[in-house]
Parts: structure tokens; C-alpha cells; sequence
């Protein structure tokens, strides 16, 4: 959080959202997941456009096949940078990311605190890998700090969550 008597950094995302079109709409859980992904991400991030071209943005995602569409807006909703993200890449990360955080959950019903901390380092970790690969696959493009790429991650897996792998 910045303080009131500071000004806003003009490199931050102020919205996200998701067109309808090409994304479903998911179960409640996954809806539910969509919407903290996006809260903790507009809540705290460093966004800029490695162009100088300064913000806030509006970020819009969209599928096109298995590429994320980011399409970023200025505040009033005119079009200033397109870039399209395989998800290729995050597949395997994601899906252990699910097992991993299936396993946590798991061991929270049932497991001695050691073995929950041992799976919530795991689990973080491949956090981390997820926040390294968006750095990698936006680099020359977008810049953020390490904090905003895991947020972006998690926004990734929430969007492309299907249930199954937990």
C-alpha cells in the first residue's frame, strides 16, 4: 500500500479484467479464486511497459487457442500495448502447483505441522518458479517486481484452474 499523501505510481495495473468471450465462466470455486487473484494483484503491483510509455493500465485478458492476451488500456480504455503470452510454458509448473497445493490442504486435515511446513515450502517454491517464468516470458516487454509476477501467476493458474488437478 502506498501512503494517501504520496502520489500513485503512474507503473501499476488500477483494473483487470477478463474477457467473458474467450475465458468461460468457471465453477464458484474457481470464480472465487479468479476474484482474489485479481483483488491481491490491483491491491499491490509495479507495472510498466518496458516502451516508457507510463500508465496506471487497465489490464483486459483474453484467450486466443493457448496464448493469454495481455491487452493494456490507459484510464480511459484506449488501447496502448497488446502482448500475447503462451501458457504453453506454465503447463507442467501449474499443474505440480495443484498437486502441491492439494497435498498441503491434505495435510492440514491430517498431518504433524513438520510435514505441512515441509509441502508449504514445496509449494512456495513452485510459486517462485511460476513468478521466474512470468518475468521470463514478459521480459523486453513488461517490467515488474518479483511480488507482482507471483501475483500474475497466480492469477494465470486461477484463470486456467479446471478442477481436475486437485
Amino acid at each position: 500500500m502506498t501512503d494517501q499523501n504520496e502520489p500513485a505510481s503512474p507503473y501499476r495495473l488500477i483494473s483487470v479484467t477478463i474477457d467473458e468471450s474467450t475465458i468461460a465462466r468457471g465453477t464458484p470455486d474457481q470464480e472465487h479464486e479468479r476474484k482474489i487473484a485479481i483483488y491481491d494483484l490491483i491491491e499491490s503491483n509495479i507495472f510498466e511497459l518496458e516502451n516508457g510509455r507510463a500508465g496506471p493500465y487497465a489490464l483486459h485478458l483474453g484467450l486466443n487457442g493457448n496464448r493469454l492476451v495481455f491487452d493494456l488500456r490507459d484510464e480511459q480504455g484506449q488501447p496502448i500495448f497488446a502482448h500475447v503470452l503462451a501458457l504453453s510454458p506454465f503447463r507442467m509448473v501449474i499443474k505440480d502447483y495443484f498437486m502441491i497445493c492439494a497435498s498441503y490442504y491434505d495435510a492440514i486435515r491430517n498431518a504433524s505441522a513438520e510435514k505441512i511446513e515441509a509441502i508449504d515450502m514445496a509449494r512456495r517454491g513452485l510459486h517462485n518458479e511460476g513468478a521466474e517464468l512470468v518475468n521470463d516470458r514478459l521480459k523486453g516487454k513488461i517490467k515488474t517486481d518479483f511480488d507482482t509476477s507471483r501475483r500474475i501467476f497466480t492469477l494465470i493458474a486461477a484463470l486456467v484452474w479446471t478442477g481436475r488437478e486437485t
